[in-house]
């Protein structure tokens, strides 16, 4: 079982991965006109592969933090 510093190691590493995901959405779509939501209006175009790898990696430890977390607090997983 993984410990507390364990744990918490992978939930940086998930804000890391998040963050990393929201950095590529706000590089590759403009916001609306007061910043504040993603502007879909021009029909922009998303390279599918690299949406993918990081949806991927988000998903990936999301998924390994949920089996640790299930482990440490006897959770039933579903």
């Amino acid at each position: 079982m993984k410990n507390e510093y364990d744990i918490e190691k992978e939930l940086d590493e998930l804000i890391k991965i998040r963050t990393d995901f929201y950095n590529f959405l706000d590089e590759n779509i403009p916001k609306d006109k007061i910043g504040a939501t993603y502007d879909f209006s021009n029909n922009p175009t998303l390279d599918a592969k690299s949406v993918y790898s990081h949806f991927h990696k988000l998903d990936y430890q999301a998924r390994k933090l949920r089996g640790f977390l299930v482990k440490a607090y006897n959770l039933k997983a579903k």
